[in-house]
């Protein structure tokens, strides 16, 4: 699998017309919603010119480049254009979700499925009301950027309020603790878990 580039930005280019893409919440929401994530990766291996142009537009930086891009093929070959575009923007289209971080250890989950609704709406969640972003901030930024940002924030906030990084911590867990003033580290449901056995005794 490629690595992903540090700055999450594509420039793709056809017939001596460039633009630039970049993989922001609000697009990754909106083609989420309309598509769902893997038909996007089907519309490039199907070279679907209306779903691929949907994903120029709507990742494009400047909607009067985007239009004029694709104005450009009118009348011509698509496949030299579908050639030139389609690993680019199946690299692209891997960047609407978050990238995996390197220092996360490995755990098998039980619980139900999250969609990737879920997952940038959570996103969205977490810039506004954790990060403090505005809004449009959120929107703006990509999915990676605000992943990102949250863990630097979860980091920043154990470092201030004690905790230990030597295990694998739920962030949701550390949220709720710091918001109740207690240890970052401090297992409630372990403590909720021991005083219902204690009551069983």
């Amino acid at each position: 699998m490629n690595k992903r580039r540090a700055y999450e930005e594509v420039t793709i280019a056809h017939g001596g017309n460039a633009v630039t893409l970049r993989p922001s919440l609000r697009a990754a929401t909106i083609l989420e919603e309309r598509f769902g994530i893997p038909a996007l990766f089907r519309a490039l291996d199907d070279l679907n010119l209306t779903i691929i142009s949907e994903i120029i537009l709507m990742l494009s930086t400047s909607h009067q480049d985007a239009a004029a891009f694709l104005s450009s093929l009118r009348g011509r070959p698509l496949l030299p254009f579908f050639l030139s575009v389609r690993a680019p923007l199946s690299e692209l289209v891997s960047m609407l979700t978050p990238a995996p971080d390197p220092k996360a250890k490995h755990k098998s989950t039980t619980g139900k499925p999250v969609t990737w609704a879920e997952v940038f709406a959570a996103l969205y969640d977490r810039a506004t009301g954790w990060l403090g972003w505005t809004p449009e901030q959120a929107w703006n930024a990509t999915p990676t950027e605000i992943d990102r940002a949250y863990r630097a924030h979860l980091e920043k906030l154990k470092a201030v309020h004690g905790g230990t990084n030597d295990k694998e911590a739920d962030p949701e867990q550390i949220e709720r603790n710091i918001a109740a003033g207690l240890d970052p580290e401090f297992d409630r449901a372990g403590l909720h878990a021991l005083k219902g056995r204690g009551k069983a005794a």
